[in-house]
């Protein structure tokens, strides 16, 4: 799928209302990252970019989360950084992923990507409350 095709089915103001939410709720955060290259290995490609976005160090909580989505070769990871990664393990990350590729074939790129901030923000406000 073209990027550009993706911001468009995207519905950036119901999106960018979701992460608001999320971040008044919790010290932790999320970010949505659309990456308009050929991906081969997103797991790889979403590590380098959180490095590259300084997400690491842009929280004392270690509680950055990045969404990355790669539309070119329909593949996607979600990461979370040290604290938030190791207090859910990695199981969790894996059912994230698995429920979001469902959703996805699903058809709604916007519901999809809601379904999971929302999911992201009940567990950051569990863990890294306000």
């Amino acid at each position: 799928m073209n990027p550009k095709h993706f911001h468009d089915k995207i519905d950036q103001q119901r999106l960018v209302a979701a992460l608001a939410d999320a971040e008044r709720a919790t010290v932790g955060k999320i970010y949505v990252y659309v990456s308009h290259r050929h991906v081969t290995d997103a797991l790889a490609s979403a590590q380098r970019r959180f490095e590259r976005l300084g997400l690491a160090r842009i929280h004392d909580h270690r509680a950055s989360i990045l969404i990355y989505i790669a539309p070119r070769t329909y593949k996607f990871a979600i990461i979370g950084d040290t604290a938030i990664h190791n207090r859910c393990g990695d199981e969790y990350w894996t059912r994230l992923a698995e429920q979001l590729s469902l959703d996805l074939k699903a058809g709604d790129i916007t519901a999809a990507l809601l379904k999971l901030i929302s999911t992201l923000k009940k567990t950051l406000e569990q863990h890294f409350p306000r």
